[in-house]
């Protein structure tokens, strides 16, 4: 007896809301309309990002909200702190802040959402350790392994993904950041701290680790510092 809206973050609906691509759909009948988009937006890459914005749409629309509205909030959403959070740019180098992805499975939606990847990854080691991101590998231009996964992460990347044991979360991203600044492929990379892994072996808490990554982030020459969600 209750009314429901359904939503997608990937398939066509008869009836509902869903992503085409960064496109957000209502489909009515079986016609479709685009109502809303994500294109531009970086607090909202990725399609779980999209299943978050139809959730909001559908919600906000059911309430009264204009599309304009809607929309307005959208593009201006900052992005949750420690969630795939935009932290600095250096030219083509964007660096962002996924400290809360603690297991293989938080780290993946990072990783699906970025081409070209520097991917800063270690902590303390929870069972099945980044095996399940296998299929993600060939985004990662290089991997900076810190804290006691390293060794155990080394093993797992073998030869498909170049690699080095940086130890510290400060050198890794000075490392990462260097060489992702000396890509010279098209487009944007980014120095991502997706840890995949807890914090407790050199940080109180996955918050304290994002906060040194946003801190050695600002320390490189030439990265400009992104306001988002404190």
């Amino acid at each position: 007896g209750r009314y429901v809206i359904r939503i997608s973050k990937r398939l066509p609906l008869t009836d509902g809301y869903f992503a085409d691509g960064t496109d957000l759909m209502e489909a009515v009948h079986g016609r479709y309309s685009r109502v809303a988009f994500l294109e531009g937006i970086g607090s909202l890459r990725g399609q779980h990002n999209a299943q978050n914005a139809l959730a909001a749409l559908a919600a906000c629309l059911k309430v009264g909200l204009e599309l304009g509205e809607i929309q307005s909030g959208l593009e201006s959403f900052p992005g949750l702190a420690h969630r795939m959070e935009q932290v600095g740019r250096k030219g083509h180098v964007l660096f962002i802040n996924d400290s809360k992805a603690t297991n293989a499975d938080a780290a993946a939606p990072a990783l699906s959402s970025f081409p070209r990847i520097y991917w800063i990854a270690g902590g303390l080691p929870k069972e099945g350790g980044i095996e399940p991101l296998r299929g993600l590998f060939p985004r990662i231009a290089k991997a900076y392994l810190i804290g006691e996964a390293a060794p155990a992460f080394s093993a797992t990347l073998g030869e498909a993904v170049p690699y080095e044991i940086s130890g510290t979360l400060a050198a890794a991203v000075e490392h990462a950041a260097s060489d992702a600044a000396r890509d010279d492929g098209n487009g944007e990379v980014v120095v991502l701290l997706s840890p995949a892994c807890a914090s407790f072996d050199q940080f109180k808490n996955f918050e304290v680790r994002g906060e040194a990554f946003r801190q050695a982030a600002s320390t490189i020459d030439g990265v400009k510092l992104i306001g988002g969600a404190r």
